[in-house]
């Protein structure tokens, strides 16, 4: 069991999405994933399906910046960098889209429960099963049903990452069966994580999977390509990430100790960042910004 089911995780994630959340409503229910995906047969009435752009996967010991709180200016020397989907790539730099695909921000649960109530996660008293961390509804991942519709919904942003610029996209929440009072299960979430990377990929985005050690030995069915650690070396972790990716991680840590302890051993091999805990843009006060 990963450590993070018994500490306290300080997963870091944007809050502001609202914009995007309106850009599902217009979707329609019906084709399912696979036949999305599926290539049509070539005929006068209907060309073959357009090849699937070229997935670019992040170099190993990047110099990376965690922007999902806001965006700005990377600084200098700065190679990579993650934004939430609502923002814009950094012109030159290799660019991954937060997307919080596992759970409702807490400004889009009203959306959720107006166009698809069931696809929150509900307990035995019909309520929603709420992260009391960030106060977010968890997102039903089910049934293979529900895991389709859900992926309609957030597929739409994974490709509006594509179009705006980025290069790969973070799905958070990976981890959400741990607090979903036994309902979910890693199995359910490592589902809907391949609809997700299958999605990614045909849109040419490479994917990342976000936090959820116990996940590692997943990664290839469900199609990963990197990682996105949060405080692995706080927890011990980050070799883990490391040998999995072959040094093709990207780390953040909050904490003093765990920034020292990231960089003493793998200084030279991830791309790891210390942030302040509300991951806030350059020039607020509680701004922070280093690198090994």
């Amino acid at each position: 069991m990963s450590n993070h089911a018994a500490v306290p995780f300080l997963r870091r994630k944007s809050t502001v999405l609202a914009g995007a959340v309106g850009a599902v409503a217009a979707l329609g229910a019906g084709v399912t994933l696979s036949n999305v995906f599926a290539a049509a047969p070539a005929t006068p009435a209907a060309p073959a399906a357009k090849t699937a752009p070229k997935v670019v996967l992040p170099t190993a010991n990047a110099t990376f910046d965690y922007q999902i709180g806001g965006a700005y200016t990377p600084a200098k020397g700065v190679t990579a960098v993650s934004r939430d989907r609502s923002a814009k790539p950094a012109k030159g730099l290799y660019n991954v889209c937060y997307i919080n695909a596992f759970q409702a921000q807490p400004d889009a649960l009203d959306w959720w429960q107006k166009n698809h109530p069931d696809l929150i996660l509900r307990d035995k008293d019909k309520r929603p099963v709420v992260d009391e961390d960030w106060n977010e509804a968890l997102l039903d991942t089910s049934t293979a049903d529900k895991r389709t519709r859900l992926a309609k919904v957030v597929g739409e942003w994974v490709d509006g990452c594509a179009k705006s610029g980025f290069q790969a996209v973070e799905p958070d929440n990976l981890d959400s069966y741990e607090r979903s009072g036994g309902l979910l299960t890693k199995a359910h979430n490592a589902a809907f994580a391949k609809l997700l990377a299958a999605r990614a990929h045909a849109a040419g985005l490479a994917v990342g999977q976000k936090n959820t050690v116990d996940m590692l030995s997943d990664r290839t069915k469900i199609g990963f390509d990197f990682a996105v650690a949060e405080e692995c070396g706080e927890y011990n972790e980050c070799g883990d990430y490391a040998k999995a990716y072959a040094n093709r991680v990207f780390v953040i840590e909050y904490q003093d100790g765990g920034f020292s302890r990231a960089c003493a051993g793998f200084g030279a091999k991830l791309g790891i960042v210390q942030r302040d805990l509300d991951v806030a843009p350059r020039g607020s006060g509680d701004y922070v910004f280093r690198t090994c």
